[in-house]
């Protein structure tokens, strides 16, 4: 995954540790980091919902188990607030399609 943007906190650890990713190769060279302290609390919120999934599966089998089914979570709320081109965040029959398609083109 390569962002444009990524909006962090005011800690210092946060920039040596991007410029570590960028020379690593896992990061877009040209993502920018932006220190913002309220810009981040957005961030966090968003966040919220997706601890409330997570914690009754606590019992992930092992880290690619955990990456699989947190990526899954992350792919619906993208859809359901809507960024996700020509599937609506509310168009549950576009969002079942756009789904069931993934997982076709997948198998």
């Amino acid at each position: 995954m390569n962002p444009r943007t990524i909006t962090v906190d005011k800690n210092p650890a946060y920039s040596r540790a991007l410029e570590q990713l960028k020379e690593d190769g896992e990061l877009w060279r040209r993502s920018r980091m932006r220190q913002c302290k309220f810009l981040n609390n957005i961030v966090e919120q968003d966040r919220r919902r997706m601890k409330r999934l997570v914690r009754p599966g606590l019992g992930f089998g092992g880290f690619h188990t955990a990456r699989r089914t947190l990526a899954g979570y992350e792919a619906m709320a993208m859809i359901r607030k809507g960024q996700v081109l020509k599937v609506g965040g509310r168009d549950m029959r576009a969002q079942a399609n756009f789904i069931a398609g993934l997982f076709q083109a997948a198998a």
